[in-house]
């Protein structure tokens, strides 16, 4: 008898150790049981909306236009023929022609792939950056924590848009330098809420059982912290791709990206302001353009919003 009260301590203790080291698991297996089983079905149901619907094709649509123009426009978007300019949209130019007699709407589509190329690095670049320094921030805690959201703060104080002419004032004009200042402007913001998505997740019941179970803060990080903290963030991304696109258009309207002869939204609004009275299309079109897709983006990423809040 004595020898069995003596063996129920260390049966205890085992039992506490295999449930502190299996709990984490359990608690992951349950979360992405109940996730997974309905996912088809959230979005089945966010393509019924038709709006949302309305958003997703048109986005297909420019991705299509981006990788491959010359499936939607297979004409030289640089070939005018001088007997043509300035006609207005017929069955032969559906968007008419420039002011030296481009296809306004084959420039349009291979357009497409300067500014949406321009915009994903932004949105790219920013997301990763403002990601990381909000990982550590969040994990780290405070000294560096303090010193990456202060700086964080100073971005933040700042007008994105003077922070992006400012930043290419120093790198010079160009699709790639306008990219990377539109990014940079976008870091604070992704910093700010992958701070807290971290420091929310870190807290959590299973988070802290893996840490009591003697996993290194490296295996926390990778395996419970940051697949849990990445939602908001993706869904950011989709709203900072509007943006981002909104604001690579202007800074090409004022002359600071893609150079002529080369087709962007921006550079084409840019281009047709002298005509605004005689050829309305020129800027019409293109405008027509940014305005849907950042739409577009803005429509959907409030539907993955949503979804993800009833999740």
């Amino acid at each position: 008898m004595s020898e069995t009260t003596a063996l129920l301590p260390d049966a205890a203790e085992r039992a506490v150790d295999t449930f502190a080291l299996t709990s984490a698991d359990r608690f992951e297996d349950a979360v992405a049981d109940r996730a997974h089983r309905p996912r088809a079905r959230r979005l089945i149901g966010l393509l019924r909306r038709p709006v949302v619907l309305l958003a997703t094709v048109w986005l297909a649509l420019i991705v299509i236009a981006a990788l491959w123009p010359g499936l939607l426009a297979p004409g030289d978007p640089l070939l005018g023929v001088p007997a043509d300019k300035l006609q207005a949209p017929s069955a032969a130019h559906l968007f008419g022609t420039d002011q030296i007699g481009r296809d306004l709407y084959t420039r349009v589509v291979h357009g497409t792939q300067l500014t949406l190329s321009a915009a994903a690095i932004a949105v790219g670049g920013g997301m990763l950056v403002g990601a990381l320094l909000g990982v550590i921030a969040g994990f780290a805690g405070g000294r560096i924590d303090e010193l990456i959201m202060r700086g964080a703060d100073v971005l933040l104080a700042i007008p994105g848009l003077l922070l992006s002419l400012a930043i290419i004032t120093a790198l010079g004009f160009g699709t790639v330098n306008v990219a990377i200042a539109v990014g940079a402007a976008s870091v604070a913001s992704v910093a700010r809420i992958m701070r807290s998505e971290v420091l929310r997740v870190r807290s959590a019941p299973y988070v802290e059982a893996a840490q009591a179970s003697g996993n290194r803060w490296l295996r926390v990080l990778g395996r419970h912290v940051l697949p849990n903290s990445l939602g908001p963030v993706v869904v950011l991304s989709v709203l900072e791709l509007g943006g981002a696109i909104l604001a690579v258009s202007s800074l090409s309207f004022l002359g600071y990206g893609a150079q002529p002869p080369l087709a962007e939204w921006g550079s084409l609004v840019s281009g047709g302001r002298d005509y605004l009275r005689s050829a309305w299309w020129l800027t019409t079109f293109p405008g027509i353009a940014i305005a849907l897709t950042v739409l577009s983006a803005n429509r959907l990423s409030r539907a993955l919003d949503s979804d993800r809040g009833v999740r």
